[in-house]
């Protein structure tokens, strides 16, 4: 089997890479000039550098292709517009490539985001494939845009569009300062209410995305790939510190005002800058929400998902390994 990974220089691209790999499968990666290749040189895979910009460098890539797991994707972006170049503009290249190119294609698998549909309502009104979208962020609105475009061209290609909350493990650099903070015994909450999240490790991310690429039961089908449970904030900071061994942890509540303004001030630092920053007002929007959760029911049933790392398994596997590759000293 010939698969194509893009985003596979980054988090979970990367994972898919090493266990197609394991799979046997024959791994090709869409790298750019500036990418670090630290998670992918000398692993047998071929690097193609290439642009999703780039129609006919694509068609050369997706050639004899098999199975095209696309995980790249902007979630840090100066305006509407880049995210909607980076994140729609470049899937339909790659979809387009692929319908003139890859004639054998068996699956397309995109990896959304559960902010493309936006958070529940409740405990008891959890976030289900069939609820209606209603992203808050310019993010979430073009991955919900994305997701659009290949629904309504679900007929062309075998899609499969699968959207992960919030997710942790090695190679992670956005949980990494929570861990750092974890083990100097501090921990810090948003706001003075309990807040709960999906939360999945990389490591049930990427067999979970993989299996759904892989069944015959997925195709024109969309899917939440979570924790079967849902954890409050202050359940997983407690979880992080016995990781760090730690067994108490501070805890310094954020009230929502002071997030808003933490946000507006990393915006405009990064306007000054011309860097986007990964915190900015709009994310700071999703920070204060109440329920970022969601049902893997759906992916249960059709191809038999499970998590199979806990809370505390995953968050024991992910700080060693930071530890082990010095990421934490």
């Amino acid at each position: 089997m010939k698969v194509l990974v893009t985003g596979a220089t980054g988090f979970i691209g990367s994972h898919i890479a090493d266990q197609m790999k394991e799979k046997g499968a024959d791994v090709i990666c869409i790298v750019r000039n500036s990418s670090n290749l630290r998670w992918v040189e000398n692993k047998g895979y071929e690097l193609v550098e290439a642009s999703l910009s780039d129609l006919d460098a694509l068609k050369k890539v997706v050639k004899d292709v098999d199975v095209i797991f696309h995980s790249a994707g902007l979630t840090a972006a100066k305006s509407m517009e880049d995210f909607v170049r980076a994140n729609l503009t470049g899937t339909k290249n790659l979809f387009e490539a692929a319908k003139y190119a890859a004639p054998n294609l068996q699956r397309f698998l995109h990896v959304s985001s559960q902010t493309a549909v936006g958070p529940s309502k409740s405990l008891e009104d959890i976030s289900t494939e069939d609820q209606l979208h209603n992203p808050l962020t310019s993010y979430g609105k073009s991955k919900k845009m994305t997701e659009d475009y290949l629904n309504e061209n679900h007929n062309i290609l075998p899609i499969t569009i699968v959207r992960p909350p919030a997710v942790y493990g090695p190679r992670d650099t956005a949980t990494l300062p929570m861990f750092q903070a974890a083990q100097k015994g501090i921990g810090t909450l948003i706001g003075f209410d309990d807040k709960y999240v999906s939360l999945v490790s990389s490591m049930d991310l990427s067999r979970g995305i993989i299996e759904a690429a892989l069944s015959n039961n997925t195709v024109g089908e969309s899917y939440f790939i979570a924790s079967e449970m849902y954890y409050n904030w202050t359940e997983i900071i407690n979880a992080m510190g016995t990781a760090a061994g730690r067994e108490k942890i501070m805890k310094i509540r954020i009230p929502h005002p002071i997030v808003k303004v933490m946000g507006n001030v990393n915006g405009m630092i990064g306007k000054i800058t011309g860097k986007p920053p990964v915190f900015d007002s709009e994310k700071s929007i999703d920070f204060i929400q109440k329920y970022w959760i969601c049902s893997v029911d759906k992916a249960k049933k059709d191809f038999g998902y499970e998590q199979k790392y806990s809370l505390e398994e995953g968050f024991n596997i992910t700080f060693e390994w930071y530890k082990r590759n010095g990421w934490i000293k």
